[in-house]
């Protein structure tokens, strides 16, 4: 059974593992909350994971050290149990799909993993690992539905009731529910007015949905920036602590995720992958009643690809109004574009690009489309231009 004796425990085992990450405060992110942030993205392998791998491995007998561990996973779960494996001196072999990144294949034999690709995807490099467990002896260390997993991910809340007080809430990522669930059960035993929310991926709410059913259910397909809590399928374990301790789980869009890593970015300096996100985009985009209260959010993780860094960062400049477009419908005639481009500047508005288009079905046979990208402060300064704009005579096709 999950004890705190048992996390206390994890807190002494992982002294030599993990790196504290002491709780920061949060400026100009969620204007309705005092929001703190739990940054695990500073963690080493740059996520929470290794807390759970480090205190599995290390509670291993001698003989199960002898054989080694294995693992399957396409990200952090892999880094955290290789580094966690050469801390303690044994080895690890990690398997994953051969469409894995090839930053994560090297991350990975970095930290000292041997890897294994396995064609195919995740659930392929999941079968494989289950073989090569059965036929070679290795243990078996799960990425969330495991006892001393749980544990060790419930170091978290202990980090954080040390450095604060007077917590209101704590807002955890949920994807199979490890961390959540570690955390919930430490609150819920030390101070158990605290509240603590859980957050999934709207493409990915299998916690969510089975929580809100009574009943573990596996969803069909997922999607989502935040592929690091694309799960499936919750674990056993894990439903049963969170439909117990958790006091209310809540949905964030990728637009709100995408939101959420720019400003952690532009106001924290703070670099978070999508699934670190989630729990910042549910105190920004108010999912929980926090209004006023002390706040915490996890920043479970930072490895995000910086090939999709850019796209992520587009999208959340568009979430949050920063950027935006506008079609107008105009007459095709000499200083048109010069008459919108000044109403945008004195609305305080900059174009950074434009694109004219003559065909079209346009009231005027003389008519043409001007579509418009604008830097802008927020979604109402997108309607204060789009009201001068009006005001002065053109027609607005979309924004």
């Amino acid at each position: 059974m999950l004890t705190l004796d048992k996390i206390f425990n994890a807190q002494t085992v992982l002294r030599k593992i993990i790196r504290p990450t002491n709780c920061v405060r949060a400026y100009g992110i969620a204007q309705d909350c005092r929001l703190f942030l739990k940054p695990e993205n500073l963690q080493i392998t740059g996520s929470f994971k290794v807390r759970g791998a480090g205190y599995k491995i290390a509670m291993l007998t001698d003989e199960e050290k002898a054989k080694g561990v294995i693992a399957c996973s396409a990200g952090n779960h892999a880094q955290g149990v290789a580094l966690a494996a050469s801390k303690n001196g044994i080895k690890s072999l990690i398997c994953l799909p051969d469409t894995a990144p090839i930053s994560k294949v090297e991350a990975t034999k970095g930290y000292g993993a041997e890897v294994c690709l396995v064609p195919g995807c995740y659930d392929d490099a999941y079968k494989k690992a289950l073989e090569l467990r059965d036929s070679e002896g290795y243990t078996f260390v799960h990425p969330f539905d495991d006892e001393n997993v749980i544990a060790g991910q419930g170091t978290v809340a202990l980090e954080i009731l040390n450095d604060l007080d007077n917590i209101d809430a704590i807002i955890v990522p949920i994807g199979g529910g490890g961390l959540i669930s570690g955390i919930a059960y430490t609150v819920k035993q030390i101070r158990p007015s605290i509240k603590v929310y859980g957050v999934q991926a709207a493409g990915a709410p299998s916690m969510y949905n089975s929580v809100r059913d009574g009943k573990i259910e596996t969803l069909d397909s997922v999607s989502t920036v935040a592929d690091g809590i694309a799960v499936k399928q919750p674990g056993e374990n894990t439903f049963k602590l969170i439909s117990e301790y958790v006091d209310d789980i809540a949905l964030v869009t990728d637009d709100e995720v995408c939101s959420a890593i720019l400003a952690l970015i532009e106001k924290q300096k703070m670099v978070a992958e999508g699934a670190g996100a989630v729990a910042v985009a549910a105190a920004m985009h108010g999912k929980f009643p926090i209004n006023g209260k002390k706040v915490v959010s996890l920043v479970s993780g930072g490895n995000i690809d910086v090939t999709s860094l850019s796209r992520v960062i587009d999208r959340g400049l568009m979430k949050s109004g920063r950027s935006s477009r506008l079609t107008i419908e105009l007459l095709d005639k000499p200083g048109q574009l010069v008459a919108v481009s000044q109403i945008i500047a004195e609305c305080g508005g900059n174009v950074t690009g434009v694109h004219h288009e003559r065909a079209g079905d346009t009231r005027s046979i003389n008519g043409c489309y001007l579509r418009v990208e604008m830097e802008t402060r927020d979604y109402e300064h997108v309607q204060l231009i789009t009201k001068a704009l009006k005001e002065h005579g053109f027609r607005i096709i979309d924004n």
